[in-house]
């Protein structure tokens, strides 16, 4: 992805990143959350992706860096990926899709809605940022639907992907899409949370007062669906990172600086 520049911050530019994340259950084989670009997606770039996207965002177009591949690197059957947990319908979120064709594709019910629903009110541009390329095989989606009463540190609406044992949850922070969604994920006495698409910029959530990135929030508001609920998950972010910090550990899909910390 493009080259990006911090704001307030002695650090220098770091490529934006689009990072997948890899969970090894006892009972549910191997889960995925977000597939990022596929293998097809690097062997026919400007076909799938499409050309303006591709001279916006310039991504690596590596094979190496594909999920598949990854997966397959670390000694694991693809076929073993039977779970792909989505926080939102983007090319860059689902092209490999098609690399894992017998997964179950879990998303939160609204993004499901918001894309098989023609009377849903974001129906059209959820249908046109769903690649048809990544959507050609038919892919298994499977809205994860929440119940009245069900929160996780105090944020509602939160979502069990069915069928999955494992202690992983769909956290409803919707504005960017309809139903886009953080996946948390309990490792021992603490959880993980990618929060997809929810901020681009460390800083946004962790500085005091928050710090914006000029060229990340013209990217921001050019896609966001819903400007007022984006800001108020965002918010939300905020509040579970200043009281809950010891026990989640929040990080986003594209922020480069974020990314090297939390693989570290």
């Amino acid at each position: 992805m493009s080259v990006i520049a911090p704001v307030g911050e002695e650090v220098p530019p770091a490529r934006a990143v689009c990072h997948c994340l890899l969970i090894e259950t006892d009972s549910d084989g191997l889960v995925l959350v977000d597939s990022g670009f596929g293998d097809e997606d690097v062997a026919n770039a400007r076909e799938r992706l499409g050309a303006d996207f591709l001279a916006f965002a310039e991504p690596v177009l590596d094979p190496g860096q594909t999920a598949l591949r990854q997966v397959a690197r670390l000694g694991f059957d693809p076929a073993d990926v039977r779970h792909i947990v989505l926080t939102h319908l983007h090319r860059d979120h689902t092209g490999g899709l098609p690399d894992f064709p017998h997964a179950t594709v879990h998303l939160h019910e609204e993004e499901y809605r918001a894309v098989t629903d023609p009377a849903a009110e974001h129906h059209r541009e959820s249908v046109e940022r769903f690649m048809p390329a990544h959507r050609a095989h038919g892919p298994l989606l499977t809205p994860a639907r929440s119940h009245p009463g069900d929160s996780w540190f105090g944020i509602e609406n939160v979502a069990r992907p069915e069928g999955l044992a494992a202690d992983i949850l769909l956290v409803p922070l919707p504005g960017h899409t309809p139903g886009h969604s953080g996946v948390a994920v309990r490792s021992g006495d603490r959880w993980a949370l990618n929060a997809g698409d929810a901020y681009f910029y460390h800083r946004e959530l962790d500085a005091d007062p928050p710090v914006s990135h000029p060229g990340l929030d013209l990217i921001q508001q050019s896609v966001q669906v819903d400007p007022e609920a984006r800001l108020g998950a965002l918010h939300r972010l905020r509040a579970l990172h200043r009281v809950h910090g010891d026990e989640v550990d929040i990080f986003c899909a594209h922020d480069p600086w974020e990314f090297h910390r939390s693989a570290e």
